[in-house]
């Protein structure tokens, strides 16, 4: 009997042996497939390219405009430096820089005491002309009745008509120098020649001024104009009527337009380019005189899709973009329609359709084919840090040392254990206390029991 149980019982070991050998072998061929896939997947991963955002643009719908550049400086369209036409002293100003002042306003009043006593003096001289020439007149009439009645020779009519002729040009010459006079004495009243602002005033009271010395300088704000020059090359691109787009140095985030008025109908020897005037309404009075304008002519403009330049490939026959589609790298011909030279765009007629996303830079050397994944944006470090699902830096550790202070609690928040999982917390060290007791509590996300005090 003690045999027959001793013999069942090597047997049973041996069974026991051999299922630990077929278990420890299923083992082995598992982990051996699950080491083949992995590295199956590492290849996988290896060979598809990571390509970051700043090398890829995406295809979108836009507004491309076409047309020569221009720069130059804006001046006014109505200006006028009011000059002395009189000798003199000023008097007084009334209009300073910066005013606005009405057509005919006055600005300022020379010293007219001369000038009023020669405009009296002529006044009177065209009085005694005027009483002189009738008498000559009247003289004249009768001398022609006393000639036909026979009372008087013919010399003396014609002496009566000589001095009627006479009388007639002093009163001619009185009047010449009355209104002369008039108008030097008008002149020692300085008035605006048309409504606008004062931009500059050179005199003040108390100043002797010389004919055609500048009293003023008054500008019409309400119209401005651009006086530009495009290459002859492109003077077919511009005309009378064009429209024109442009930024101004001072106000870079401010867009301006006019349209061109007038263009020269010479080329300029030496640069070979033409002048256009671009007349710029104002109705806001913005823009001020001096300020340098640069912009362009709007000669074309076209909506369409719009990619930059550096994503058209021009090295082969026809252009070609590389575009990203199904996570692998294609080669696609395009038609280029209009270059916007400002914005460094292009117009793509046919080939890609908005949204297509396409290489540029460094990933153009990318072999057609390959497979790629456009990098995500980097997230927020602030998000990044918090995890998955728990808030970023929401608070300190879970557990903490009580610091010394009145009544002071150091509490961990929610956060650190990311994706909503709960971590345990380290047992927490005793308070450290120097005056009032500190209560330590551990933090919402940590695994404990009840606080410690």
């Amino acid at each position: 009997m003690r045999d027959q149980q001793l013999h069942k019982r090597q047997i049973s070991r041996v069974a026991r042996g051999r299922a630990s050998i077929l278990v420890a072998g299923a083992f082995a061929l598992v982990l051996g497939g699950c080491k083949r896939n992995t590295a199956k997947a590492a290849d996988a991963s290896s060979a598809q390219l990571t390509v970051g955002t700043e090398n890829v643009a995406i295809a979108h719908i836009g507004t491309v405009t076409n047309g020569p550049a221009i720069s130059g400086s804006i001046e006014p369209e109505l200006d006028a430096t009011i000059r002395a036409q009189v000798s003199g002293s000023v008097l007084s100003t009334s209009a300073e820089v910066g005013q606005g002042v009405r057509k005919g306003q006055q600005l300022a009043q020379l010293d007219a005491t001369g000038l009023q006593d020669a405009f009296l003096s002529a006044r009177s001289a065209v009085a005694s002309a005027q009483a002189t020439n009738e008498v000559a007149q009247r003289n004249l009439a009768r001398s022609r009745t006393l000639l036909q009645a026979g009372a008087i020779a013919q010399r003396d009519l014609e002496t009566a008509q000589t001095q009627a002729s006479s009388a007639a040009a002093a009163l001619s010459d009185a009047r010449a120098r009355l209104a002369a006079a008039q108008k030097n004495f008008e002149n020692t009243r300085i008035v605006a020649p048309f409504t606008g602002v004062v931009s500059q005033k050179s005199v003040g009271a108390g100043d002797v001024v010389q004919p055609g010395t500048a009293l003023y300088t008054v500008v019409d704000p309400t119209t401005m104009r651009l006086e530009a020059s495009v290459p002859s090359d492109q003077l077919t691109l511009v005309h009378v009527g064009t429209d024109v787009t442009f930024s101004v140095t001072g106000l870079a985030n401010r867009e301006f337009h006019g349209r061109v008025t007038r263009v020269s109908p010479a080329v300029d020897p030496t640069t070979r380019q033409v002048q256009i005037i671009v007349s710029i309404p104002n109705p806001g009075h913005m823009l001020v005189a001096g300020l340098y304008a640069d912009g362009r002519v709007s000669s074309s403009t076209r909506q369409g899709i719009v990619v930059p330049n550096a994503a058209v490939d021009l090295r082969m026959q026809r252009p070609a973009v590389l575009r990203v589609h199904d996570g692998k790298v294609e080669r696609v011909d395009v038609t280029l329609g209009l270059h916007d030279p400002t914005t460094e765009t292009v117009e793509i007629a046919s080939g890609v359709q908005p949204g297509d996303t396409l290489l540029l830079g460094q990933a153009q050397a990318i072999t057609p084919g390959t497979p790629v994944k456009v990098e995500a944006p980097p997230a927020d470090a602030s998000v990044g840090a918090a995890g998955a699902g728990g808030p970023a830096n929401a608070g300190t550790s879970a557990s903490g040392n009580g610091t010394s202070g009145n009544g002071t609690t150091n509490g961990g928040t929610n956060g650190g254990a990311g994706a909503g999982a709960s971590q345990p917390s380290q047992p927490s060290s005793p308070a450290t206390s120097s005056g009032n007791q500190t209560t330590n509590r551990p933090s919402a996300g940590s695994q404990g029991g009840n606080p410690r005090s």
